[in-house]
């Protein structure tokens, strides 16, 4: 099967070029299931149910977070149901729902598990350690039939990003690293037969800082001036994601990047 993951989708601008491109993507590669990184569709922040609705028509099939993920109190009931695909960072103490779940495609069911790094740059997170809490789930679903297991590991230090990519190869169909929002040039299946990538990079604004306007961060690194976030919503846009095709065992047999940019 053919399996698309969606780097991270930055406020509307991240919407907008999401939906300009998937639909052709989707027909072209015969994708099977559509992943996306979602803890910063709704102004940078977390992901309302509205906006969730608005993709899925779009035609992504499934969710995952990060840090932010819990900020949206509307979308905490369906982070617990596990009819609804979206989750947060299983590992991330305060954040609903078990941060796993299923989803049936044509194929058969496929496992979705996200996770937080330790290092997390300024924020204060409480989380439990990403590789024993990963081998549990994987343990709890020993017996579950699936036809691919894909991890999302959402994190700030490359080699966390690396080394759980080794941890877990040749026992998931998939590790792929964001929040970083700049896509890294290493995708590659590892020698046990996982697709990896450290960064999938992000869908947004390309001429920013991580979706974000060069005004509202530069004076606040140069002059030391407290200073907010505003999204950057001019300019081209950028779109990255990585297609995973997949063996019958579970495991991948590629992984190519897909980055285009549009006027």
């Amino acid at each position: 099967m053919n399996i698309l993951y969606i780097g991270d989708i930055m406020g509307e601008k991240g919407i907008e070029v999401v939906d300009r491109i998937l639909p052709a993507l989707k027909k072209e590669k015969q994708i099977d299931l559509v992943i996306a990184q979602a803890e910063n569709v709704s102004g940078g922040k977390s992901m309302s149910p509205a906006d969730m609705k608005r993709l899925q028509t779009i035609g992504v099939d499934f969710f995952t977070g990060g840090n932010h993920t819990p900020r949206n109190e509307d979308l905490i009931p369906l982070l617990e149901d596990d009819n609804q695909p979206v989750i947060g960072p299983a590992n991330m103490t305060s954040c609903p729902g078990k941060g796993y779940k299923y989803f049936k495609t044509p194929a058969g069911q496929v496992l979705v598990i996200s996770i937080l790094g330790e290092t997390f740059g300024h924020h204060k997170i409480e989380y439990d350690n990403p590789l024993r809490y990963v081998d549990k789930i994987l343990q709890d679903n020993v017996d579950q039939q699936r036809v691919a297991t894909v991890v999302n590991f959402h994190g700030d230090l490359s080699s966390e990003k690396v080394i759980i990519g080794y941890y877990l190869d040749g026992r998931v169909t998939a590790v792929i690293g964001d929040h970083w929002h700049t896509a890294t040039a290493d995708a590659m299946v590892l020698p046990g037969g996982t697709a990896h990538i450290t960064d999938v990079g992000m869908c947004g604004i390309l001429h920013s800082s991580l979706g974000v306007k060069l005004d509202s961060v530069i004076p606040r690194w140069r002059d030391s001036m407290v200073t907010k976030n505003e999204l950057e919503t001019s300019g081209p846009l950028q779109f990255n994601t990585v297609l995973i095709a997949t063996n019958k065992d579970g495991l991948a047999k590629a992984i190519t990047p897909i980055q285009q940019i549009l006027d």
